[in-house]
């Protein structure tokens, strides 16, 4: 049985997949160096250390959008690209936890 079919990536420009590519990258490094979720310096290290690089081509992403004279993001269509590629759970994962009662 194959999974359920996700519903199609909304038609974007280059510039605005490689925003949402860029800011995923981004909140999945956030993710990982998250102090309230992870128990490992070392590899909060390396997601550190690779969100230099990782900030710096979403930077990258959006100056092609200003050079070419997109001024305004859609939010409503990178809201739904970001949906299909599971944008809600990675960017949970960025947030706090739901605080345990005891």
């Amino acid at each position: 049985m194959y999974p359920p079919e996700l519903p199609p990536l909304p038609t974007l420009t280059r510039a605005e997949c490689e925003l949402v590519d860029g800011y995923l990258a981004v909140v999945d490094l956030l993710a990982r160096i998250n102090p309230a979720r992870g128990d490992d310096t070392y590899r909060g290290l390396r997601a550190a250390q690779a969100l230099v690089a990782r900030a710096a081509a979403l930077r990258d992403a959006l100056a092609l959008m200003h050079q070419r004279g997109e001024s305004r993001m859609h939010a409503e269509t990178l809201a739904r690209a970001l949906r299909v590629l599971d944008g809600e759970r990675r960017t949970r994962a960025v947030t706090l936890p739901p605080e345990k009662v005891t």
